[in-house]
């Protein structure tokens, strides 16, 4: 159901090396709502993504995944209910793209037909035609291996969606265009989508919710709309001018 709590951080920190990446902060990201998770390099958002995936553990204050803590003894069991999608890909070179995105299944093993039958569903779903899927990933294009990253990530079809730069190392135009697919998959699937990315534009276009962070905390949440008229510090105005993602903002 939409709005029902999914996916929650609560008190989480992280240091290394005595040096504090996440002050203590909570959050609910629920059903249906795309969260982006934005700030600029070092600001601590890629830190929380990989505490979301159990990757990493909190320092303090626990992860939780429908209401269940993830701790390192559950995390490879709760890992299979949440898609991760990086930049570029990070898909395997020696595998076809269809063997990248079947591969989980395989190894659990699901029966071919219905993997056969998920892979398609999953192409005509990201626009990926079918015959490129026999290719080696250094034989497709940047926005091609995203399409692949993205079916491999909902595979399983997981109820929550972890996207890290996903579109980062993309030309412009590619981005653009794969940035308006994203948004209409985003509704079409009804998921917990929780996207990092430094580009404000992005956030703005895809964001049901930004959380705008700056040296390990969540500075202000809420819409680009909220944050420009808003502003909970400097920061968020000099961050937002920045990138002139606004044109408000622009011509000032």
């Amino acid at each position: 159901m939409t709005g029902a709590r999914v996916l929650a951080v609560e008190n989480v920190s992280k240091s290394f090396d005595g040096h504090a990446v996440l002050q203590p902060m909570s959050h609910v990201f629920r059903v249906g709502q795309t969260t982006v998770v934005a700030g600029p390099s070092g600001c601590g958002k890629t830190t929380l993504l990989r505490l979301l995936l159990g990757l990493l553990q909190p320092d303090t204050g626990t992860v939780r995944l429908d209401a269940e803590e993830l701790t390192v003894a559950n995390a490879g069991r709760l890992r299979l209910r949440v898609g991760y999608v990086i930049q570029q890909g990070g898909l395997f070179p020696h595998l076809t793209a269809r063997d990248n995105v079947s591969l989980m299944a395989d190894y659990m093993g699901h029966p071919s037909d219905a993997v056969r039958a998920r892979i398609g569903e999953l192409a005509e779903l990201v626009r990926m035609p079918a015959e490129m899927l026999a290719r080696f990933p250094q034989s497709l294009s940047g926005g091609q291996r995203q399409r692949v990253a993205l079916m491999r990530a909902l595979m399983l079809d997981p109820p929550v969606l972890l996207m890290d730069e996903p579109l980062g190392a993309l030309d412009p135009m590619i981005r653009f265009d794969l940035q308006q697919e994203l948004k209409e998959i985003f509704a079409r699937l009804n998921k917990t989508v929780v996207l990092v990315t430094h580009d404000m534009h992005e956030a703005a276009y895809l964001a049901s919710e930004i959380l705008l962070m700056r040296g390990g905390r969540v500075v202000q949440r809420g819409s680009l709309d909220a944050l420009l008229d808003s502003p909970a510090e400097a920061f968020v105005t000099d961050f937002i001018r920045a990138q002139r993602a606004d044109a408000r903002l622009a011509s000032q």
